[in-house]
């Protein structure tokens, strides 16, 4: 059963309705190495903790759904730090009718759920979005390359416009 499910998930790569320009996540697919910098809004460079990123296409190719992991399996049988805990997915769908990837998060180690919008800002991807309670996030891809990347998570404070660091991850890849 395990094996049919993962053979109707998976796809070897994006659907071809999806052009060049229009894929904004398909550079992620594979299995990265996490640097953990902040997460909960907490400076966790102290800790030393490691986490682990895997993705891959999906639904034919129209999504790409990944796993975030914190700490690194390996880490995982001791017990888990309080606010560092991460074992989540991502679902980024392309939406041809918004020109845009809609984009599900869910942390269910941590109770934690967002919904955003994902584009291209330059050389950077954006996701925003606004959770349950009204606040405004805003997630970024940054300084992405073939081998790395720096993934910032920010929340909008009441001020309105100053945004809060929540997460910071530096990706080094291990596999494609």
């Amino acid at each position: 059963m395990t094996t049919a499910f993962h053979g109707a998930l998976a796809a070897a790569g994006r659907a071809p309705e999806i052009t060049d320009d229009q894929d904004v996540y398909g550079w992620l697919v594979g299995s990265w190495r996490l640097e953990v910098q902040h997460y909960a809004g907490v400076d966790v460079r102290a800790r030393g903790i490691a986490g682990e990123l895997h993705a891959g296409w999906v639904l034919e190719g129209r999504a790409v759904q990944d796993v975030w992991i914190m700490p690194h399996r390996p880490d995982r049988t001791r017990p888990i730090e309080d606010g560092a805990n991460m074992y989540g997915t991502t679902l980024r769908v392309w939406d041809a009718t918004l020109g845009a990837w809609r984009i599900t998060w869910t942390n269910p180690a941590r109770d934690h759920h967002e919904q955003q919008i994902g584009r291209r800002s330059g050389t950077d991807i954006v996701q925003l979005g606004v959770r349950a309670n009204g606040t405004a996030t805003r997630w970024r891809f940054t300084e992405i390359s073939p081998a790395s990347f720096h993934w910032l998570g920010h929340a909008l404070e009441l001020d309105g416009t100053t945004w809060r660091l929540e997460g910071e991850f530096i990706a080094h890849r291990v596999d494609r």
